[in-house]
């Protein structure tokens, strides 16, 4: 029995050789590696590396070793386990592998580390809320750390789909609809995970999901057919993915959709031309749960031809349908696979191990006594905290009424104020939730004690809703008598300064498989603001969700609107600390929140259209691209967001009214904080092609500053243009820069923008 695992020595003179920046040398002995390791290996064993099962065993009491998982590691028929977590379970595992395999061979262990592992951070969308990609970076560094010292050595994340539906309610996990946005969180985030050294203790693999253009799904419902044009891919739908892949991804995960009518996971222009041949990706590519078998569904064929497929295409390891292992014995034999095809796959998936110094150390990242050390820490739990601050969207605030005065007696009222678990939001499999605070807690708290408190509805009437709201009602005491709530709440409302609204959707609303196609608060949400609006107090919505939700019905009854989408771990304190203005709320949207769900996809970057609405006219307008009965415009457009401070921008100035290749031109804005207190703004650059060989979108964001000033201090920001930020893909999918007038536009969302002019002129 030849065990492969790398001398002490050698293990040594690698360390860092796993980085982006790996050097030749440490290429080569990763590859003489390989080749003596797969000389040695059968088929079987190589089938096996390209085997993704999911661990379904008790974390508690381990691994039944005459198990089915157990007589397959031992066999050397697994890769990879997804699911397993806890550094006992995984411990187990890698022992059976590392000991009872024929080879040794390490596992590598994956997990949705989605938004944080122990310590939870809001969801990503309300991540990218914030604009804050150093702290996006940070918090993935603080979940790798947390995985990896439980033994995880690999995250399905980031997910960067850009998405336009908000019915979709995969939009919890991505940075919503601009592409140039997305792609600097997917770096971010990739660059958190992976760190400067994969191999590294506290690093773990990012494989980023899901390849590709799944936000795009008809109907906003999850797996749901994608159709668009390749010039759209390109242009709208791309640029995250090959951001990721830029800033040095370890692995890609197939998405469930079809590209050109063909399933994304056997279609190898996606997989091999693209994401290999085009943008020169070296990782190794595996499919989403049980992707392979799905494909059967799309009408491909048996398991055995969708396997075939997939391989072909590109893919290199198989999540849960075993159709490469089960099927490729026989499949070799007749020649509808070959064996070399068979050995790339193998060999990308045992760099990857390799890169993660699985093979130095199949038990690096198993570490009980670095758990407590990184776990939760003060330092994470205030990240989280600062983030979460950061993330919350003021969307109104009439005659400034947040933030409260300490002494202000507040009611709060809403049926998750009690629930610790509500604050997480989608994907949290390893939080523990024993020492949060609940919202109830945290106002109590704040509030010196002056609140009240009632749960005045529940979260929905809707029958076909009811069952996700089990989680709720396991955690806390949830009534379903509607009149008797809502005499509470109004006795609860009668003797208080202001009213708090703690309302939206429930954590289970939002994420994988929760697509929704009324996105308004439910009835019983709406019934309860509009019989606490006649008590004539003021009254503001913490509004909880996993998606911008139409909330034009119950806007003019509110007072104040902070979206605080899921905040996470330190949620409850980090929304307190918005409400009594301890933080000054600096988050700006990025996706649109509509008006109606008819309007859906509504988002800034549109193409125009030959009969566009003259915007100095009000109300419907006759043979123009409008709507009857509703404005097109979102009730709060993309890069929207208040503060507690004001802000004024100056002239828009430009260094020079043309560009030639090679040059540059400046554009700057001074910005002004004209109110009373510390504030940050968010300066957003647009650009507009308005005369192109294709017909290009109304504006394209293209820069972003974070810029924090005292009251009365100014600050110029300035943008870069060069002829990269000009560039386009035309109808050849070529990427090019066409001569021609620009317009430049500055300012604070994306509605609200002064412009200036230039011409690019090529020599």
């Amino acid at each position: 029995m030849k065990k492969y695992l790398l001398p002490a020595a050698l293990c040594l003179a690698l360390c860092g050789s796993c980085s982006k920046s790996a050097s030749n040398g440490a290429d080569a002995r990763m590859d003489e590696f390989i080749d003596s390791l797969m000389s040695e290996m059968t088929l079987e064993e190589k089938l096996g590396q390209l085997n993704l099962l999911t661990y379904n065993g008790d974390i508690a009491t381990g691994l039944r070793h005459d198990s089915d998982m157990a007589a397959e590691v031992a066999r050397g028929r697994v890769g990879g386990v997804l699911n397993a977590r806890g550094y006992k379970a995984i411990s187990e595992l890698q022992h059976l592998a590392v000991d009872s395999s024929r080879l040794g061979i390490p596992l590598m262990f994956g997990l949705d580390v989605i938004h944080g592992y122990q310590t939870v951070f809001p969801i990503p969308l309300a991540q990218s809320c914030s604009w804050d990609m150093a702290a996006i970076e940070e918090a993935a560094s603080v979940a790798a750390a947390e995985a990896a010292a439980d033994g995880l050595d690999w995250t399905y994340s980031p997910m960067v789909d850009i998405s336009r539906d908000p019915r979709w309610g995969r939009v919890a996990e991505g940075a919503g609809e601009d592409p140039f946005l997305g792609s600097c969180v997917a770096a971010a985030m990739v660059r958190g995970y992976q760190g400067s050294d994969l191999s590294s203790p506290r690093s773990v693999m990012s494989c980023v999901k899901h390849f590709a253009c799944y936000g795009a799904s008809e109907g906003g419902r999850d797996y749901n057919a994608v159709d668009m044009s390749r010039i759209r891919m390109y242009n709208e739908y791309l640029p995250p993915y090959k951001a990721a892949v830029d800033a040095g991804v370890g692995s890609v995960m197939t998405s469930f959709n079809v590209i050109d009518f063909v399933p994304a996971t056997a279609n190898k222009w996606l997989l091999s031309d693209l994401l290999r041949g085009q943008w020169g990706f070296k990782g190794f590519v595996v499919t989403d749960y049980t992707a392979i078998a799905e494909m059967e569904a799309h009408g491909l064929g048996d398991l055995a031809e969708c396997s075939r497929r997939a391989l072909k295409a590109g893919v290199d390891m198989d999540m849960i349908a075993q159709g490469f292992i089960g099927t490729f014995d026989k499949a070799l034999q007749q020649g509808d696979v070959s064996q070399k095809e068979i050995d790339t796959a193998v060999r990308r998936v045992l760099e990857a191990k390799y890169k993660l110094g699985l093979f130095a150390d199949p038990f690096r990242r198993i570490a009980e006594h670095r758990i407590d050390s990184v776990k939760l820490t003060p330092e994470s739990r205030t990240l989280a905290r600062r983030l979460a601050a950061e993330s919350f969207v003021l969307l109104k605030n009439s005659e400034g009424l947040l933030p409260l005065r300490r002494d202000a007696r507040v009611a709060l009222i809403g049926p998750i104020c009690k629930a610790r678990k509500q604050l997480q939001g989608t994907w949290c499999v390893a939080a523990d939730y024993s020492d949060y605070l609940t919202l109830h807690d945290a106002f109590a708290e704040a509030s010196g004690g002056r609140m009240t408190y009632a749960q005045g509805c529940r979260v929905s009437d809707n029958e076909r809703v009811e069952p996700v709201l089990d989680a709720l009602r396991r955690e806390v005491d949830y009534r379903t008598d509607d009149e008797a709530m809502l005499r509470e709440a109004v006795q609860a409302a009668r003797g208080a300064d202001v009213i708090l609204l703690a309302l939206g959707e429930t954590a289970e609303m939002s994420g994988e498989s929760n697509s929704m196609c009324d996105i308004s608060l439910p009835a019983t949400q709406k019934r309860l603001i509009a019989e606490l609006s006649r008590l004539g107090k003021p009254m503001v919505l913490l509004n909880f969700s996993g998606r911008p939700n139409v909330l034009t019905d119950v806007e003019p009854q509110l007072d104040a609107i902070l979206n605080v989408w899921f905040p996470g771990t330190e949620g409850a304190h980090a929304i307190c600390d918005v409400v009594y203005g301890d933080f000054n709320p600096c988050g700006r949207l990025t996706m649109s929140m509509p008006r109606s769900v008819g309007q859906i996809p509504v988002y800034y970057a549109m193409l125009p259209t030959g009969r566009p609405v003259d915007p100095a006219k009000e109300g419907y307008q006759m043979y123009r691209s409008n709507y009857m009965d509703v404005e097109n415009s979102p009730l709060y457009p993309f890069g929207y967001g208040l503060s507690y401070t004001t802000f004024a921008y100056g002239d828009l100035q430009l260094s020079g009214s043309k560009l030639a290749d090679g040059g540059k031109i400046v554009a700057k804005v001074k910005v002004t904080n004209t109110g009373t207190r510390r504030g940050t703004e968010t300066v957003q650059f647009y650009i507009a092609d308005p005369v192109a060989s294709v017909s290009r979108p109304v504006k394209e964001l293209k820069h972003f500053e974070r810029v924090a000033l005292d009251p009365g201090q100014s600050a110029e920001v300035s943008f870069e243009i060069t002829p990269e930020q000009l560039a386009f893909y035309n109808s050849d999918l070529n990427l090019v820069a066409e001569p021609g007038e620009f317009r430049v536009m500055a300012g604070s969302d994306s509605e609200r923008l002064q412009s200036a002019s230039f011409v690019y002129e090529q020599r």
